[in-house]
């Protein structure tokens, strides 16, 4: 579970995040929205304890992401909008590599994410030399790597054609079944797709939190509506 209670954050005069608070539980999928600036950024790298809040309080599985920072990373997989990969080492070595960092010692389990995510066919290309899709798809098994409690995923369908984007977003379906995953995005046909619970944030604030609206085309309207 992620506490995230009357969180602060400020860069100087500027307030980027202004006392938000959620929780989440095993089995959402959270569709993290908001217009640019609008604080996920931050609010994700807070819970990663890649910065320190001004004030308020985070605890991933009851660990707290500044003090007790790699237990908190054993517990999150990743997913970065600018995806960092190695792109001269084959998918193998890089996967192989990751698996070692994370103290992955059974190969059947690096085995087991491949075939999850469908980069078997590719596992002994050089990561330059795979499309778009193929590249995030590693970035999903590298954060699958571990089987972490909970995943955080930025951006994970961005410049992908229709058919990688069908193939992220059914993975991502797929692995959610037993964890927390929140997702960031700016495509909202997709939040309608996958989402199970909605939290928007404007200027710094949560303005929205609760369950994705049923009808088709509605995320639309509530974003628009909530975000002018």
């Amino acid at each position: 579970m992620i506490s995230v209670a009357n969180i602060v954050k400020k860069f100087g005069q500027t307030v980027a995040v202004n006392d938000i608070s959620f929780t989440t539980k095993k089995g959402e999928i959270i569709g993290f929205l908001g217009p640019n600036g609008a604080g996920k950024t931050t609010t994700i790298r807070l819970i990663l304890g890649l910065i320190k809040p001004t004030s308020g309080t985070i605890t991933v599985e009851k660990s707290d992401p500044i003090k007790d920072r790699l237990d908190v990373l054993t517990q999150i997989g990743y997913l970065p909008e600018n995806n960092p990969l190695y792109g001269e080492m084959k998918v193998s070595e890089y996967l192989q590599f990751i698996a070692e960092m994370k103290r992955v010692s059974d190969p059947l389990l690096i085995d087991e994410i491949v075939k999850d995510v469908s980069i078997d066919d590719k596992y002994d290309v050089k990561i330059e030399e795979l499309s778009r899709g193929y590249r995030q798809r590693v970035g999903l098994a590298t954060a699958l790597l571990g089987d972490p409690n909970i995943l955080i995923l930025d951006e994970p369908t961005s410049g992908l054609d229709p058919i990688e984007q069908d193939k992220i977003k059914n993975l991502i379906k797929k692995v959610a079944k037993k964890k927390i995953v929140i997702f960031s995005t700016h495509i909202l046909s997709e939040v309608e797709d996958i989402a199970n619970r909605l939290i928007i944030i404007n200027k710094g604030k949560i303005v929205y939190d609760g369950k994705k609206p049923a009808r088709k085309g509605s995320v639309e309207t509530l974003f628009k509506k909530l975000v002018k």
